[in-house]
């Protein structure tokens, strides 16, 4: 099948990004609104962008009958927002947090997570997460009906089961993300191969055509 994205609906052209582009990794933001309310929200539209400077970036949506979500009002208010990432133990709270609440309901509550104190900014992050990054608005990009949101990361909580102290390198037994799929499906990274990048003098000396990926 081919698709003219230039002549189909906005909610087919959707169906078929999300369906196909996977597993994207989830970033469940967690927000404090100028009133001080607190708000965690799970978005898939989300991505690491540089290390210098630090950027992540999350893509988001405003509200299907119009208006933004309380993340990006809250984000934009305050400059502020911790992306907690999300592993296997949380998953089921993590979609708790994706249900429309009442501005005034706060998800991190009643998903029954931690909230403790950042360091760098006022949103809290979430204590049951492996990894927070803690993240000063840096730039938005304004698109119809959503935005891009760039967040330089301030600071950065790791569980320490999944790191290994001496070389810093993720314990990939230990951390075992969750990513979207298409539609309610998530995946659990269990299964890995390393697949090493060769240098320019191994692939001439012949290592390319021996080279096999490895289970890990």
């Amino acid at each position: 099948m081919e698709f003219d994205f230039g002549r189909i609906a906005a909610e087919l052209r959707y169906k078929l990004l999300v369906s196909f582009v996977g597993p994207r990794p989830i970033a469940l933001v967690t927000t404090r609104g100028p009133d001080g309310v607190g708000n965690a929200a799970p978005m898939s539209f989300f991505n690491v962008f540089a290390q210098t400077p630090p950027l992540l970036l999350l893509g988001l949506q405003d509200r299907p009958g119009g208006g933004r979500k309380d993340t990006t009002r809250n984000i934009l208010a305050t400059r502020e927002f911790v992306v907690n990432l999300v592993d296997e133990p949380i998953a089921r709270q993590m979609v708790i947090c994706a249900v429309e609440f009442p501005p005034d309901v706060d998800e991190v509550r009643t998903a029954g997570f931690t909230l403790r104190p950042s360091v760098t900014i006022r949103p809290g992050w979430i204590a049951e997460a492996p990894v927070a990054f803690e993240c000063r608005l840096e730039r938005t990009v304004d698109f119809p009906s959503r935005c891009i949101v760039f967040g330089e990361v301030t600071y950065m909580h790791v569980r320490e089961a999944c790191i290994d102290s001496a070389t810093l390198r993720v314990r990939p037994e230990n951390y075992r993300p969750v990513a979207r799929m298409h539609g309610d499906h998530y995946v659990v990274a269990e299964r890995w191969q390393e697949l090493r990048k060769l240098s320019y003098e191994e692939w001439c000396a012949g290592a390319g055509a021996d080279a096999q990926p490895r289970p890990g």
